[in-house]
């Protein structure tokens, strides 16, 4: 709403945060401003457009230039194709995962080079000499994303922003009943859900045959990505689809607002974790609904739970079993874990990580 954005650019001026032309280049799978309210996203590209937008609400003139079909206006920022080139002045210059965004001419008070996968694929020449070259900020999005990056590396500075929370999440309202026992699965099929069906099969079903697993995933998420794994996807998800008779339910991909309201009213989202993740926003987003979340010490996901109080990081399948079937069958064990969810993992919204990447205008 525009007296809330004026609201906001107020209480920024108050602090003395100078208003900045910020841009953002992305060469990605097509998306542009109407993509986050109208179908499922993945996370880096979700990761995109809330910073935007957030930018946006903080009084800031925001450019965006990507793969879009076409010029439009959404939440105060402009989209262009960015095939047509970019503007030759900003104060914030976004490059986000493609080191190709590095070498466009814009004069800038600060460059940020915005990773969403572990740094090593960037120790290829190609990379290494462009970080070197133009001396990006490199954005990482916790501990373990930072760690991929070797020290020795060249770079413009680091910093640690982790991605924000999306208020379809945070303000959710809790049902208040104590839901039936029901987990839920909502990332790529690709990151272990062949693993977690097998889990399911042989160990939670026969303790528990009246819990259900419903799984909203596949390849539309992921755009032209999607499209080129989606015969490996399909496998998976023609897996679950045959375990009908083990309560495992398959379901498309739905929206945030959607996905909001069926996560806070599920009882565990059950997720293995992947070494090639540096946030999971699965696993976050279930959280701030109130969701406890069981994985293992795989990659990011354990910097995301906080262990016995939103859920349980466990060692191995018969601990990440266990805690699971815990969550499904104890009411009071999922009670506390569902108030700690709601208190410690709703503090950091796309504003928090807004107001870090401001930091490093000059």
């Amino acid at each position: 709403m525009q007296w809330r954005r004026l609201l906001v650019i107020y209480l920024i001026a108050l602090k003395g945060v100078q208003v900045a032309k910020i841009l953002m280049v992305d060469d990605g799978i097509s998306f542009d401003g109407n993509s986050l309210e109208q179908g499922p996203l993945g996370g880096a590209e979700t990761a995109f457009i809330s910073l935007a937008n957030s930018f946006s609400e903080r009084g800031h003139e925001v450019l965006i230039r990507n793969n879009c079909s076409r010029a439009m206006k959404k939440n105060n920022i402009d989209w262009a194709p960015l095939e047509n080139g970019v503007p030759d002045h900003c104060d914030l210059y976004i490059a986000n995962r493609s080191d190709k965004l590095l070498t466009l001419s814009c004069d800038s008070r600060a460059v940020v080079f915005w990773i969403h996968n572990p740094a090593q694929y960037l120790l290829k020449f190609r990379y290494l000499t462009k970080i070197w070259s133009r001396k990006p900020v490199i954005v990482f999005s916790g501990n373990f994303h930072a760690n991929s990056y070797p020290n020795w590396a060249p770079d413009g500075g680091r910093k640690i922003v982790p991605y924000g929370i999306s208020e379809e999440f945070v303000k959710v309202e809790p049902i208040g009943t104590i839901p039936e026992p029901k987990a839920i699965f909502t990332s790529n099929p690709l990151r272990s859900l062949s693993w977690l069906l097998g889990i399911w099969k042989d160990y939670i079903n026969p303790q528990m045959p009246n819990a259900e697993l419903h799984i909203y995933s596949g390849a539309a998420t992921y755009g032209e990505l999607g499209s080129s794994q989606k015969g490996q996807m399909q496998l998976i998800l023609d897996e679950a689809r045959a375990m009908g008779n083990k309560n495992v339910c398959l379901h498309d991909p739905i929206p945030k607002k959607p996905l909001a309201d069926v996560l806070s009213r599920s009882r565990v989202l059950p997720y293995r974790g992947d070494p090639g993740e540096t946030f999971c926003l699965a696993v976050g987003e279930a959280q701030a609904a109130g969701l406890p979340v069981v994985v293992q010490d795989i990659g990011c996901v354990a910097e995301r739970v906080i262990n016995g109080k939103t859920g349980f990081v466990t060692g191995n399948d018969e601990e990440f079993s266990n805690a699971t079937l815990k969550l499904l069958r104890d009411d009071k064990l999922w009670r506390r874990n569902h108030e700690m969810s709601l208190k410690l993992q709703r503090n950091w919204g796309w504003n928090d990580a807004a107001a870090e990447f401001e930091g490093l205008i000059g």
